[in-house]
């Protein structure tokens, strides 16, 4: 198994680590598919009864994409790129048992995609979460998509268009995060999990399979549109320049990607 995602059980919680602390934990092809290979074990393994996703360090859940990796992307290779990514959030959202992130320092576009797709977001107060693709030239579609799940057009407007972060408990205010507390993201994420996976398996399951079906048809839909308005995005040459600003800026200032 990849060390890219690391596995750890607590009694009956697997504890899911995504694990590039020296990336701030992006999302990169390796860490994807590790990471659908992971979540798709352990939902059919009877032992495990709950999951918690958390981030290694304390810088990030997850900032996102590696910029380096889509800054590389071939007009050719949009297509299956995005769809991978549709697959990474396809998995969280496939799973059976009860779902809690574990967000602290930053959970940004995909890693915050990520953690909209479980059932339970905990963070600290001043933990940075959002939306930041339009920065990074690209169309926020799929992410916008899965903050109606959760929030109005109001803040979802405010935050697909500013590509701003908000902090923990203003996303706790708006309904973004489920919990907040003060003291350890991670302790609390486990023990909530506890908590779930205490609840009836079944009940559990078929509660969460009727969930799946009722949004599954527009994650659908926003996947398919992702793709059409990404393939425009960079056939503007939009992303490309953005990124390549941001990754330039790094290297003189002596920093990894």
């Amino acid at each position: 198994m990849s060390d890219l995602v690391l596995v750890k059980m607590d009694g009956d919680v697997a504890l899911v680590t995504l694990n590039r602390p020296e990336s701030m934990n992006a999302v990169n092809h390796g860490l994807r598919q590790a990471l659908i290979e992971v979540l798709g074990r352990l939902n059919v393994d009877p032992t495990v009864r709950a999951v918690v996703l958390s981030g290694a360090g304390d810088r990030a859940f997850c900032a996102g994409q590696d910029l380096a990796e889509a800054a590389g992307v071939t007009p050719e290779g949009i297509a299956p790129w995005l769809n991978d990514q549709a697959a990474m959030y396809q998995a969280v959202r496939n799973l059976d048992k009860p779902c809690v992130a574990a967000l602290r320092g930053v959970a940004a576009g995909a890693g915050f995609q990520i953690a909209l797709c479980a059932d339970w977001r905990i963070a600290n107060p001043d933990t940075r979460i959002g939306q930041p693709e339009v920065k990074a030239g690209l169309a926020s579609i799929v992410g916008s998509w899965l903050m109606t799940l959760h929030v109005g057009m109001t803040h979802n407007v405010q935050l697909s268009l500013s590509g701003d972060l908000i902090n923990g408990r203003r996303g706790y205010e708006i309904g973004l995060i489920t919990e907040l507390t003060d003291g350890d993201v991670l302790a609390a994420a486990l023990s909530r999990a506890k908590e779930l996976a205490k609840r009836p398996p079944n009940a559990v399951r078929l509660s969460k399979q009727r969930f799946r079906a009722l949004t599954q048809a527009g994650f659908d839909e926003a996947r398919a549109a992702g793709v059409q308005a990404q393939m425009e995005c960079y056939a503007n040459g939009e992303p490309q320049a953005a990124m390549g600003a941001f990754l330039t800026s790094r290297t003189s200032k002596g920093k990894t990607t």
